[in-house]
């Protein structure tokens, strides 16, 4: 039976093995397909037009007074950022 119409998934994952199969095209993070595409096996496209990630940013109200274990998160995450 042939059927027409969009695609629809509850995970990334879900998308890129659709894109994988030839069903279209997958918008997700370029880290989730950055094997398949060293491999040739999918290729990015409108590159030019893809934000950039940026990186997280950790807001908090005061640095004054922080739970020890927000702390010990914060400095993990300054730690794997650098």
């Amino acid at each position: 039976m042939r059927v027409e119409g969009q695609l629809i998934f509850n995970t990334d994952r879900e998308m890129v093995d659709a894109a994988l199969q030839g069903y279209g095209v997958a918008f997700v993070p370029e880290s989730y397909v950055e094997r398949h595409v060293a491999e040739r096996r999918l290729q990015l496209i409108l590159d030019d037009w893809t934000p950039k990630f940026a990186g997280y940013y950790l807001y908090y109200p005061s640095r004054r007074q922080n739970l020890p274990a927000f702390s010990v998160i914060a400095e993990a995450l300054r730690e794997k950022s650098l």
